[in-house]
């Protein structure tokens, strides 16, 4: 398991925000790039980006920022928001994006997201974001009637790198991840889960460890390291330890 820390960029600004919620939100930075070189000195593997106006407007809204990101650091980039078609991918992946995350259409054209993972193999990661155990869209502005486990599921031998699981009501509260259902979808698919959303402390970390089993295979971590009720360099060493 690996701790990848988040980067949300609204207006071109590094900002958290509460259970999704665009009007709440905190800016943590006014140059994301240097809070990926940050995380990338304290032992990032991976940096996760989402463009949340991206998101909401559904096409790119903050390539500018994601860029200098790229040029900044060395490590692996994932990036999502606003990612609608395969033209959108395919620009990202020609930036030096390592990975790109799905969520929306994941719901609205499944064939889209497993084409996609035909044409760019391993590249491809579906973002399944959940409130009350339903998947939620358009930046988790509107809750469909799907459940997340099956949405995984559709996705099921078609290619996807890994799911994105993400409690919406936990995101950015610092009330620790939802383990269970973390653990109910992980155990319903064999493609590897990462889990977000409620992540406070290194204890939340360490109850993380036991859903390596199930398939877990990454954390992601956004207000708590901006906060530091979590050390990120701490956390990596942990997690060194234990893999």
């Amino acid at each position: 398991m690996i701790i990848i820390p988040a980067i949300d960029i609204k207006k071109g600004k590094c900002v958290r925000l509460l259970q999704g919620r665009m009007d709440k939100e905190t800016v943590f930075s006014e140059d994301p790039a240097a809070i990926a070189q940050r995380w990338e000195k304290e032992g990032a593997e991976i940096i996760h980006i989402v463009d949340l106006d991206g998101a909401v407007q559904k096409h790119p809204e903050n390539l500018d920022s994601i860029k200098k990101i790229l040029e900044t650091i060395k490590i692996p980039v994932q990036a999502g928001g606003g990612i609608r078609d395969e033209r959108t991918i395919k620009m990202y992946l020609d930036l030096g994006v390592a990975k790109v995350i799905i969520g929306t259409e994941a719901i609205k054209n499944p064939k889209m997201v497993k084409e996609a993972c035909k044409a760019f193999p391993g590249r491809i990661i579906v973002g399944i974001d959940a409130r009350n155990g339903l998947v939620a869209i358009e930046g988790w502005t509107r809750t469909t009637g799907v459940k997340a486990v099956e949405l995984a599921k559709e996705f099921e031998n078609s290619g996807v790198a890994a799911i994105n699981f993400t409690d919406i009501h936990r995101d950015g509260m610092q009330t620790g991840p939802n383990i269970e259902e973390t653990r109910l979808l992980a155990e319903a698919v064999s493609i590897p889960v990462v889990a977000s959303g409620g992540v406070s402390t290194i204890e939340d970390i360490k109850n993380l460890l036991p859903l390596q089993e199930a398939g877990v295979t990454g954390v992601i971590a956004g207000r708590s390291l901006y906060t530091g009720t979590l050390s990120l360099e701490k956390a990596v060493k942990l997690l060194k330890k234990r893999n």
